[in-house]
């Protein structure tokens, strides 16, 4: 038991010995004002590395999200505006026809073979795309 009390007590001489180097440091009263300037310069640089990589995720999101949307957006606003009588259109259905009129936002599509062909009505919006492919055969000619 003496020989555990000896190196108990050699242990705390150490940690008492170490103890004032650190107190000391601590009462310095130049070691806070370091530490504070310190902390004060590395704060605006600190702050814009933060904000940095929100304002780079930001552009990479326009740029592969947004813009390409906007221009397709503007396409089919594009193509919707410039429909005209006669135009072969797809609706967003799957419906191909043509265009027989067109009133507001509304247009006249004819649909099916033929002669006997049935004219439905519907929102300019609805249409999906303008098809440009003439097709003839025997029968009859597709402008």
């Amino acid at each position: 038991m003496n020989l555990l009390t000896g190196k108990l007590w050699t242990l705390l001489d150490a940690v008492n010995e170490a103890a004032p180097a650190v107190t000391d440091a601590a009462l310095d009263p130049a070691a806070p004002a370091e530490a504070e300037a310190v902390a004060e310069a590395a704060s605006p640089l600190a702050m814009v590395i933060q904000v940095v990589p929100f304002l780079l995720i930001g552009v990479v999101l326009y740029f592969m999200m947004i813009r390409p949307q906007r221009k397709k957006d503007k396409q089919v606003k594009d193509m919707l505006s410039n429909l005209k009588v006669g135009d072969r259109v797809t609706t967003i259905g799957g419906m191909h026809g043509t265009v027989t009129g067109i009133r507001d936002d509304n247009l006249v599509v004819a649909v099916g073979p033929g002669k006997d062909k049935n004219e439905m009505v519907f929102a300019r919006w609805g249409i999906r795309s303008v098809d440009e492919v003439s097709i003839s055969n025997d029968a009859e000619t597709l402008v």
